[in-house]
């Protein structure tokens, strides 16, 4: 035997909208390779605007002979920051975006191998960039 349930007429169904926090959530769980393609994007052109901001210093304190904006010190933590934003956290994740967001759409693939090891990858490069961009900070961290 079956249990039917019957609604009435007067009674409605409540539909709750999202609240304003879950599209951010939203887009922090997602397993869609699209999205984590789009996030590695927006992240490398972030650390590009970072690197870009350094090189405009490096070329700024190269303009004239002598010391203008940085110490020697700070000139040279520049320059190794800037080459290792520009390498390791631009160049190569803006790669890995291409690969999420594109490849699968041209093999036919409805998604990923392993969509959860493909936002954990995301994340990983995410803080592990964030704390070697904070080591220039710290004095001498970089």
């Amino acid at each position: 035997m079956t249990t039917v349930e019957r609604r009435t007429a007067g009674e409605q169904v409540v539909r709750r909208s999202p609240g304003p926090g879950s599209a951010i959530a939203k887009v922090m769980s997602t397993t869609d390779h699209k999205v984590i393609g789009n996030l590695y994007f927006v992240t490398s052109f972030g650390f590009f605007l970072v690197g870009g901001v350094m090189a405009l210093l490096i070329r700024a304190e190269l303009a004239q002979p002598g010391t203008q904006l940085v110490s020697d010190q700070v000139y040279n933590q520049l320059f190794t920051m800037h080459g290792t934003i520009m390498l390791l956290l631009f160049a190569t994740p803006l790669f890995a975006g291409f690969a999420n967001a594109i490849m699968p759409l041209q093999i036919g693939a409805p998604d990923v191998a392993f969509p959860r090891l493909n936002m954990f990858s995301y994340w990983t490069y995410l803080f592990g960039g964030l704390i070697a961009s904070a080591g220039f900070i710290v004095p001498g961290g970089a």
